[in-house]
């Protein structure tokens, strides 16, 4: 019998967009592999099914006609709150429903940009400078982060994805307004300082008898940095595998396995490196990737000769194994 597999997207965030279209290119791989796949979608207190049946939350459970549908399976892509932060998965741990990506606790540790960077930092992760800002606190003198971190830097929210209030600051005087745009996503913002590079992209996943790293994009833009409009507007080249040396590669793979155990990460995820003469640095974890046609992930899947249904099954399967 087909294994029956929620594809959760949407969620609370400026992301939502984003997320139903991974959804869309998940359902197809997924559907394609084998299962039996429906997309749930959830905003806020709203969950229905993509043709508009509600969710039972009692047991993630929806009746069309007079059938009840349960599921065995959940695939989170929501990038955002609440399925990258981990209250969906602290709700599907009480459930009993097992699940594609990170636990809670990984989960909300790798949501929490400035907490994951600086925990990471004390395993011998490189780092750019930073600060974090809160709402209703204080803020430091525009001329005071500009001190602290140089110019240009990086002003982003802590809890954001796919660029959303995130701006680089060449000015004091565009300090506050990037505040003020990054406060907007949420109640924490970064203040980071400005590493320039070469910037690439690492994929990994592991199950109970494999470690698999994909080989590495490397990101071009002519953009001022890898914004929204470079993501998804085809404002960038995104090359695979990139062009570093060997050693350089062979380097970002191992560290992305590496800190894949140190979080106690689960599925795929997708770590973000600037590469500083020889030195890697740290950027980004993303613990629910991308996952339409042409996000990161399915390149790389293709670019090391996989089928990207013989990755996401290994994902599932890995939970019943």
């Amino acid at each position: 019998m087909k294994r029956k597999i929620a594809i959760i997207a949407g969620g609370d965030s400026s992301e939502h967009e984003v997320s139903l279209r991974s959804a869309a290119g998940l359902y197809g791989w997924i559907s394609e592999a084998g299962y039996e796949a429906t997309i749930v979608v959830l905003k806020g207190k709203d969950w229905h099914t993509e043709d508009g049946c509600p969710v039972d939350k009692n047991d993630f459970s929806f009746t069309r006609g007079s059938v009840k549908h349960t599921f065995d399976f959940a695939y989170i892509t929501i990038h955002g709150t609440p399925g990258e932060n981990g209250i969906l998965q602290g709700y599907l741990d009480m459930i009993g429903m097992p699940y594609s990506c990170c636990g809670v606790l990984a989960a909300a540790l790798t949501f929490n940009k400035y907490a994951c960077n600086h925990y990471l930092s004390y395993f011998g992760f490189h780092i750019a400078n930073s600060m974090m800002l809160r709402a209703g606190q204080k803020l430091p003198s525009a001329s005071k982060i500009a001190d602290t971190l140089g110019m240009p830097c990086f002003i982003k929210s802590n809890v954001g994805g796919s660029s959303f209030g995130c701006t680089k600051v060449k000015t004091v005087e565009d300090v506050y307004p990037a505040i003020e745009r990054a406060f907007k996503e949420g109640d924490e913002v970064i203040c980071e300082s400005y590493m320039k590079g070469t910037e690439v992209t690492c994929g990994v996943y592991k199950t109970k008898d494999k470690a698999i790293a994909f080989p590495i994009t490397e990101v071009v833009t002519k953009n001022e940095f890898f914004d929204y409009d470079a993501k998804y507007k085809g404002q960038v080249d995104e090359i695979t595998p990139a062009r570093i040396p060997d050693e350089i590669r062979d380097k970002i793979q191992a560290e992305t396995l590496r800190l894949y155990d140190i979080i106690g990460a689960n599925g795929i995820i997708r770590v973000d490196w600037i590469i500083t003469g020889e030195q890697i640095n740290l950027l980004e974890v993303n613990t629910t990737p991308g996952m339409t046609p042409t996000s990161f992930i399915p390149q790389q899947v293709r670019a090391a000769g996989l089928d990207i249904k013989d990755v996401l099954t290994d994902i599932i399967e890995n939970k019943f194994a």
